[in-house]
């Protein structure tokens, strides 16, 4: 099996202190909107959605820049848990890592917020990968 995982922390408050004169430009630039639609605003929500994307970049090995914000897209499943969608090239970079199943999870306190991405998927080599 490949086994790849990624972590990210991200504080509530630089949501909260965005200039307003780029906040829009930047939620729509970093969520799609589902995303948008899911979160209502809720900057605790939003915030862990933005930790799970950088931690999924993180398992993909690649970061954001190869792959864009939007190509990452946290969803809510029936009972509240978050489900990933790859789109685009985060969803070639996973296939091409032979990454097949991900689980993602979520935590917040009043000031953070976390999120942990884990990858499985059948051994073997991936392909030649641009940017790895």
């Amino acid at each position: 099996m490949t086994l790849r995982c990624g972590i990210d922390l991200v504080e509530i408050r630089r949501l909260e202190h965005l200039d307003p004169q780029i906040r829009q430009r930047f939620l729509h630039r970093v969520f799609t909107p589902q995303e948008l639609d899911d979160a209502q605003e809720d900057l605790m929500v939003l915030a862990g959605r933005f930790a799970a994307k950088e931690a999924v970049a993180k398992a993909l090995g690649c970061g954001i820049g190869p792959i864009s914000w939007q190509e990452i897209e946290v969803q809510r499943g029936p009972e509240g848990q978050p489900l990933l969608r790859l789109h685009g090239r985060a969803a070639e970079r996973a296939a091409a890592l032979n990454l097949c199943e991900w689980s993602i999870s979520i935590t917040h306190t009043r000031d953070l917020a976390m999120a942990m991405a884990v990858a499985l998927g059948p051994s073997g080599s991936p392909s030649d990968l641009p940017g790895a």
